[in-house]
């Protein structure tokens, strides 16, 4: 798994690679905080494009960090996701927290 994060215009981009899953749930979870904590921004966007596998691990992490960011008045939504992050979201209604943006 592997995640990348960068800050443009008020908004912090962070596109997830691989599978997010028990295995690799800690590392992400760790690693979404951090990206979290770096620096001023208005807004999240998570790129699923490269997402290949997510399982109720990897939901519960991003709830969590969803909840984190409601504290602070920080909206998340997500982008491109692959056809099995798209299938998750939509069956489990994680849309209806992090709206899906084009």
């Amino acid at each position: 798994m592997k995640l990348k994060s960068r800050i443009y215009n008020g908004t912090l981009y962070v596109l997830l690679c691989g599978e997010l899953d028990e295995h690799s749930a800690t590392y992400v979870r760790e690693e979404m905080d951090k990206a979290f904590g770096s620096g001023i921004f208005k807004q999240i966007i998570i790129d699923l494009s490269e997402l290949e596998f997510m399982d109720s691990t990897g939901i519960g992490v991003l709830i969590g960090r969803y909840k984190k960011m409601k504290d602070r008045q920080i909206p998340i939504y997500i982008c491109n996701p692959s056809s099995h992050a798209e299938k998750i979201f939509k069956m489990t209604g994680l849309y209806d927290l992090m709206p899906k943006i084009v």
